[in-house]
C-alpha cells in the first residue's frame, strides 16, 4: 500500500531508486519475500495459517519501510520496544 502511494506521488523511476537506497534495502527485499511467501502459501501450498502469518509479517516490515520516510521514527520506534520490554 505504501509503495503504491508514494509511487504515485514520486512516479516509478524515483520510488524504485529510494526503495533499495541503503536505510529501506532490508525493509524492501523483507517486504517482497513476504509477498512472493504469501502468494505461495496461498496458491501452492494451501496453507491458510502460513498466508495469515506471512500478511501479519509483510505488513509488520511494509511498516518499518514506512518508517524510513519520518525522521527517526525507526529509532523512536526502537526504543519504545526497549522500554516496554525491559
Amino acid at each position: 500500500m505504501t509503495i503504491n502511494i508514494t509511487c504515485f506521488l514520486m512516479g516509478p523511476v524515483s520510488q524504485c531508486k529510494k526503495m533499495f537506497a541503503p536505510t529501506r534495502f532490508l525493509a524492501t527485499i523483507t517486504s517482497l519475500v513476504f509477498i512472493g511467501l504469501t502468494l505461495c502459501s496461498a496458491f501452492w501450498w494451501r496453507k491458510v495459517g502460513l498466508v495469515f502469518l506471512f500478511c501479519i509479517l509483510q505488513f509488520l516490515s511494509m511498516s518499518w519501510y514506512a518508517l524510513s520516510y519520518i525522521p527517526f521514527a525507526r529509532e523512536g520506534v526502537v526504543k519504545c520496544c526497549q522500554i516496554c520490554i525491559i
